[in-house]
């Protein structure tokens, strides 16, 4: 017997054997079970899929002797024909090769006479597409009215080149692309029996080559072996067909991840030298950029196509950076891509998309800043927690502060002119006193009246929902002031079974979102979880039956503290004795130039923002330069 390529070889024989198609199989062996047979069947798919091996399988159970019948012999007379294309109750039919209107005639008169040995008489038309419209005409009637002992049965890749009266008279069945992983197993099955040492590496680079079509991997796999002869590794595959490595394509993205342009150019450099296509060596890294997205979300779903190694780099790469800073690479990967079809020299374009590449990962975006200024981990932070600074009178903390803290038995008095002088007096700067925080040994800050750390004992569990609230309130006071904010805008509303309902009025969907997001929703369910001694899930919703606050997120107010009570009214007299003999203003001493201090004090002689401490952690993580408010000038 003649030589026998693997794709004719390893041909599926019977539903079992079909791979990847299970919605397909499944609805065909109910459809003969109940005895629910359709006129006219449409398979649709990429190549390579089994369109024709199941129209074969679907004939063979129809025609098989006692049928129909799911579970036939392969090995029967009939079933033979069949597979072997010769049985003339079943007519397999090249639609490129039949497109007018005569042969379509033809077909009509040949419908009406009954199968000479079978059940039915089978049309099998492939490429149903290439048909011309007129022909399509011609055939509508028939189809839609087949005499009892006809079934056609047809197959596209094209389905949108096929008429919709064509598509309305045919049962439908879309045949997928098979996963990566199934060809690579069904690779090492058929190298096993052939008795050919085929490595896992290369059975997954010829099933990434084949991009889901078992035909071409089967086909790539006989041309391997004609290749390398008993042994084939993935250096073969390679080098046979042209492709890239799937740990180049995870080097290269380690090296984008790490800013290491060197590395990147390098092994551009050593793809380009080996003779790789440049350009499909992009679009693996696009494709490889989606699967980490997917993998931020579904990693199961993302590493089930991939080998061990690389689902392992994936997961590892897949947390070192953010979904918008992956979203942002992929936008610029695809520009590249788009100029590289079209260019002579792929090289210089593959490489100036790298280098942009690794300065986009570089770039800070709003949210990154955010989460380091409410207590967040930032980007490409450490494990470890950052301690913020201690500053001497931070205006954010010092505002938070006195809205948590409970009044003072006996309030200092305090003198506030009647009139407001232009330059800034001490007795005027006066008006409220805060104590100084003072600098705890992490390197911290703390209020004159401490609340207990996490790292203290452990309180006593609360289970009364307004005492966890309103403790819960004070935790967040201290440990990240910037979203009291938003938390004092809520409304706890049930506690039952770890789960803390809150609820936000309609104008503070804002605050919902902010709270929502993940840093602070870890945050607050740890904190909370604390406090009650045991694990806390938080339901924050909007409720529309809660009234609105009187000073809503776009309000004056943007800190959330409470304004503070009327001073009461100055005498008269002293009055004007503070307005006869104003104090001079006190000379501040010079700073050095591009210092923090420099930048020049507010009016009304009030704490500036430099001196606040979430603004100097982000000038000092992010290198930023404070400009003036008016001018827009750096500040001296």
């Amino acid at each position: 017997m003649s030589y026998q390529v693997f794709a004719r070889k390893y041909r599926p024989q019977s539903f079992a054997d079909v791979l990847g198609q299970d919605h397909v199989v499944r609805t065909l062996r109910n459809a003969i079970a109940q005895d629910r047979l359709a006129h006219a069947y449409l398979f649709v798919g990429p190549r390579g899929t089994g369109k024709t091996s199941t129209a074969r399988i679907f004939a063979k159970a129809l025609n098989c002797p006692g049928g129909p019948s799911i579970d036939f012999d392969p090995n029967d007379e009939v079933c033979r024909e069949i597979a072997e294309g010769r049985s003339l109750d079943v007519l397999e039919i090249d639609g490129a090769s039949h497109t007018g209107v005569d042969q379509v005639r033809d077909l009509r008169e040949s419908v009406s006479y009954a199968p000479s040995k079978c059940r039915y008489k089978i049309y099998y038309i492939d490429e149903v597409h290439m048909l011309s419209s007129a022909a399509f005409n011609a055939l509508l009637k028939t189809l839609e009215e087949p005499p009892a002992h006809v079934k056609f049965i047809f197959a596209t890749t094209e389905a949108h080149k096929i008429l919709p009266t064509i598509i309305s008279r045919c049962q439908r069945f879309d045949l997928r692309r098979i996963p990566q992983g199934l060809i690579a197993k069904h690779l090492l099955h058929i190298a096993s029996l052939e008795g050919v040492d085929l490595e896992e590496r290369a059975a997954y680079a010829v099933a990434k080559g084949a991009d889901g079509g078992m035909r071409d991997a089967q086909s790539m796999l006989d041309q391997l072996v004609s290749f390398c002869g008993q042994r084939i590794t993935e250096a073969d595959v390679l080098s046979v067909f042209g492709f890239t490595s799937s740990t180049q394509v995870v080097g290269l993205m380690q090296a984008l991840l790490e800013q290491d342009t060197v590395s990147a150019l390098r092994l551009i450099d050593e793809t380009s030298e080996s003779g790789k296509d440049l350009g499909k060596l992009l679009s693996d890294l696009i494709e490889y950029v989606r699967t980490l997205l997917v993998a931020q979300c579904d990693f199961a779903a993302a590493s089930q196509d991939a080998e061990p190694e690389v689902a392992q780099r994936m997961q590892e790469q897949a947390g070192m950076v953010t979904t918008e800073k992956l979203l942002r690479l992929v936008d610029g990967l695809a520009e590249v891509d788009a100029r590289l079809r079209w260019s002579t020299n792929k090289r210089l374009h593959l490489e100036l998309g790298v280098i942009a590449a690794v300065q986009q990962l570089q770039e800070v975006s709003l949210n990154e800043v955010m989460d380091v200024l409410s207590g967040g981990s930032g980007p490409n932070a450490a494990a470890a927690p950052r301690p913020r600074p201690a500053v001497t009178t931070p205006p954010v903390a010092a505002r938070a502060a006195v809205a948590a803290a409970p009044p003072p038995a006996q309030p200092p008095p305090a003198v506030e002119p009647a009139v407001k002088s232009s330059a800034p007096s001490p007795a005027a700067d006066a008006v409220v006193a805060v104590p100084a925080p003072v600098a705890t040994a992490q390197g911290g800050s703390a209020s004159a009246s401490p609340l207990p750390q996490g790292a203290a004992a452990s309180p006593a569990p609360i289970s009364d929902l307004n005492s966890l609230w309103e403790a819960l309130l004070e935790r967040v006071q201290q440990e990240r002031a910037l979203i009291i904010t938003w938390l004092r805008v809520a409304t706890p509303q049930s506690f039952d079974n770890g789960l803390l309902k809150v609820g936000f009025p309609k104008s503070e969907n804002e605050a919902l979102n902010s709270l929502r997001r993940d840093s602070q929703l870890q945050f607050l369910q740890r904190v909370t979880s604390t406090l009650a001694g045991l694990p806390v899930r938080l339901d924050l919703r909007i409720d529309p039956s809660l009234p609105e606050p009187l000073a809503s997120e776009m309000g004056i107010d943007l800190f959330g503290a409470p304004a503070a009570d009327p001073l009461p009214p100055v005498p008269p007299a002293a009055a004007l004795a503070v307005q006869a003999s104003p104090a001079p203003a006190p000379k501040a001493e010079a700073a050095p130039a591009g210092s923090l201090e420099s930048a020049p004090q507010a009016a009304g002689g009030g704490p500036e923002p430099q001196d606040d401490p979430l603004i100097r952690q982000a000038v000092e993580k992010f290198r930023l330069k404070l400009l003036e408010r008016e001018s827009g000038k750096p500040a001296a």
